[in-house]
């Protein structure tokens, strides 16, 4: 999984968008969790954290530790936030040996491709869970995912860049995002291109891992955070899940 815009072309994130940028969608977020826990110094788990954004807002309310594999997004969120701490690591499988008020996903769990994937994921998301702690993660459903075309820009210095994104359904279960990156550098031109494969799961697929994970789970309709960067008459519906407790087996 060593993704080409996640390590050789990470800085990009830097011109494209600003940590301030995040705020809103981040604020969205601390504010829904504050609907759900009340403890003071709140710890954070943020797994698939990418470039930092989101936790340039997250630090200002939680003690945050952050998770991803992809070592290009890491040295670029550790240089943004150099007070939190950021592990190298795979989301299915890391184990910090601790556990937090909450874990969050906003921005990676499609990157589970398979079912088992999720369930890997879910239930390593809740074992670093306190009881009574705050799980949330942000997801397409399989019902409401359409095929989409996405466009960014961003300029810096001598730097130009537009990168297109095409999310096209190939299977059952999942959809590819092609994306190619045009980056204009002191009037030299690059072009670059990856394609990545990611999970679709049902309504369904999802309440049942949520059940066997003994999460009792809360839903938020997320319509229109990529509006701005929709091309023609595109839609982008996400779900917002989150967990706010651990239920008991008899």
């Amino acid at each position: 999984m060593n993704w080409k815009v996640y390590n050789e072309l990470a800085w990009v994130e830097n011109v494209l968008a600003a940590p301030e940028s995040y705020e809103e969608e981040a604020m969205g977020y601390i504010k829904t969790i504050e609907r759900f826990i009340s403890r003071p110094s709140p710890t954070m788990l943020h797994l698939g954290c990418g470039a930092g954004g989101h936790d340039f807002h997250f630090q200002k309310y939680f003690t945050v530790t952050g998770v991803d594999l992809s070592k290009g997004m890491l040295d670029l969120a550790q240089t943004k936030n150099p007070e939190i701490t950021y592990v190298k690591a795979d989301m299915r499988t890391v184990n910090l040996n601790k556990k937090f008020d909450i874990v969050i996903i906003p921005d990676a769990i499609a990157y589970m491709i398979t079912l088992e994937d999720l369930m890997a994921t879910m239930k390593n998301a809740v074992a670093h869970l306190k009881p009574n702690g705050v799980l949330l993660v942000v997801a397409h459903t399989k019902e409401e995912f359409r095929n989409n075309n996405f466009a960014y820009t961003g300029a810096k210095d001598n730097i130009q860049i537009t990168v297109f994104e095409n999310n096209h359904i190939t299977s059952e279960n999942s959809y590819e995002a092609t994306m190619i990156y045009l980056i204009r550098e002191n009037g030299r031109k690059r072009i670059h291109h990856e394609v990545h494969t990611l999970g679709l799961f049902s309504c369904d697929e999802w309440m049942d891992i949520f059940d066997k994970c003994r999460l009792k789970v809360n839903e938020m309709e997320l319509n229109d955070l990529y509006n701005k960067y929709l091309l023609a008459d595109g839609e982008y519906k996400l779900k917002v899940f989150i967990g706010t407790s651990i239920l008991q087996r008899e």
